[in-house]
C-alpha cells in the first residue's frame, strides 16, 4: 500500500496536516517529515512495534542507533538531566538547527521509562543522540506529540538520504505510511553529529555545519552592554579581553584558541558606529587598539548565546531582563553592588580615564568569580 502523500505547498490548512501527522505517529505509523538537512523517518517512541518496523526498514545494527527528536534544549534535559555546560552551550546556540548532540545517557531519563526494545534502538552504547530539527512544521509535530519521537534519515541503508518528498515517495513509498513534502531541504546534507563528553567534544560526522564552526560555538561568550556601544562598553570589552589574555598567558588575538569570545553591544546602538575618540585614546594607554571597533545593537540571538552579560547600569540590566526574562541569571551589572557606571560621552579624556579605571576594577572582581571549568578544552 502506497503512503499518503501530502504536498504542503498545495495544502490550505497546514494545521490539519500537523494533527494528521501526530495522529499517525500516536497510532503506530511511520511518517516521513521535512527537516532543514534531509528528510527524516519518524516513529513514536511510545509505539515499540513502529520503532521495530523502522529498525527493520533501515536494516540497522546496534552500532547505528536512532536519534531522539526533541522540542528544545529544555525538553532535552528530560532525556539527559546531567548535560554538561559545554553541551548545553552548544545546544543553546545550535538548536533548532542541523546539529545532533551525542551525550551520555542517564538511567533516570525519560528514555528508560520506555519499552526495552526502544531503549535498545536509541541508547545501546550508553549514549543518546538528540536532535531539534529547524523546520516549523516538524517542530509543531514534535510539540504536539505525547512522547518522544525517534528519527532517522529517509533512505535505505547505504543509499543517499532524500532531499525532497518526491524522492522519499519513489524510494520508500510502499514502506512508510505518510510523507509530508515541503519541497527541497535547505542544506541538502545531513546534520553534523557531535559527541560531547564533559567539556570536550568530538565531531563524529561533519554535515551541514563545519567542524571549525562547531568548535567556535562552544566558546565561552561574554558580552558587555551599554547604551550606544561607542564609549563604555567598547572600553570594557577591550579591558576584559586584556584581562583574559593575561589569565591565559596569551595575546588577545589568541583568545579563541582558549575558547573565549568577548563582545560588546548597546541597548540603543546603531550598527557600524566607531568608538568615541576619547575611548580609543584611553584604551591605547592600556595597550589595546579599539580604533576598528564597530557598534552593534543588543539582539535576542546575541543575548541567548551569551554565557554572561555585563551591563554598565542597572537600567541596562532591567531592559535586557524585561525583554528576555529567562536570562535574569545571566545578566549582571558590572558594578558588583548593582550601581551604575556613568556615561562619559562628550566629556574630556580625563573623565574617560576615570571611567576606564572603574570598569577595570569591576572586571578584576568578576574575573575572580568566573568558573573556568565552563570553558571548552581545545585539544
Amino acid at each position: 500500500m502506497s503512503a499518503v502523500f501530502i504536498d504542503l505547498n498545495q495544502t490550505e490548512d497546514v494545521r490539519d496536516v500537523i494533527h494528521r501527522a501526530v495522529e499517525a505517529l500516536s497510532s503506530g505509523k511511520i511518517i516521513a517529515i521535512p527537516t532543514e538537512t534531509v528528510y527524516g523517518l519518524a516513529a513514536s517512541a511510545l509505539q515499540p512495534e513502529a520503532v521495530k518496523r523502522l529498525w527493520e526498514l533501515k536494516g540497522r545494527d546496534s552500532s547505528k542507533p536512532f536519534a531522539v527528536a526533541v522540542k528544545s534544549l529544555e525538553d532535552s534535559l528530560d532525556y539527559v538531566p546531567e548535560m554538561s555546560t559545554v553541551a548545553k552551550r552548544l545546544a543553546r546556540r545550535c538548536w533548532p538547527g542541523p546539529v545532533t548532540l551525542v551525550v551520555d545517557d542517564h538511567p533516570e531519563s525519560v528514555i528508560h521509562q520506555l519499552d526495552q526494545s526502544v531503549i535498545d534502538a536509541t541508547v545501546p552504547g550508553g549514549t543518546v543522540g538528540l536532535r531539534v530539527p529547524d523546520h516549523d512544521v516538524t517542530l509543531q509535530i514534535l510539540r504536539l506529540c505525547a512522547g518522544p519521537v525517534v528519527l532517522t534519515s529517509a533512505n535505505l541503508g547505504g543509499q543517499p538520504a532524500a532531499n525532497d518528498g518526491q524522492t522519499v515517495l519513489n524510494d520508500l513509498g510502499d514502506q512508510v505510511d505518510m510523507i509530508i513534502d515541503a519541497g527541497p531541504t535547505r542544506f541538502k546534507n545531513g546534520s553534523t553529529v557531535v559527541k560531547v563528553d564533559g567539556d570536550q567534544l568530538t565531531v563524529l560526522r561533519e554535515g551541514a555545519v563545519k567542524e571549525s564552526v562547531v568548535r567556535g560555538l562552544t566558546d565561552y561568550i561574554a558580552v558587555v552592554v551599554c547604551t550606544g556601544n561607542t564609549c563604555r562598553s567598547p572600553m570594557a570589552e577591550a579591558m576584559l579581553k586584556k584581562q583574559f589574555s593575561t589569565k591565559f598567558g596569551c595575546e588577545i588575538d589568541q583568545l579563541p584558541e582558549f575558547g573565549v569570545n568577548v563582545m560588546s553591544a548597546g541597548i540603543s546602538a546603531m550598527p557600524g558606529a566607531p568608538a568615541a575618540n576619547q575611548s580609543v585614546e584611553v584604551m591605547r594607554q592600556y595597550g589595546v587598539d579599539i580604533s576598528n571597533h564597530s557598534s552593534q545593537p543588543m539582539t535576542g540571538r546575541l543575548a541567548k548565546c551569551a554565557d554572561v552579560i555585563f551591563t554598565l547600569t542597572n537600567g541596562h540590566r532591567n531592559a535586557i531582563v524585561s525583554q528576555w526574562p529567562e536570562l535574569k541569571d545571566t545578566v549582571k551589572t558590572l558594578r558588583p553592588d548593582g550601581g551604575d557606571i556613568s556615561d562619559p560621552i562628550g566629556s574630556p579624556v580625563a573623565v574617560y580615564q576615570s571611567c576606564a579605571q572603574q570598569i577595570d576594577q569591576c572586571l578584576e572582581h568578576w574575573l575572580q568569580h568566573i568558573d573556568f571549568s565552563q570553558f571548552p578544552k581545545r585539544t
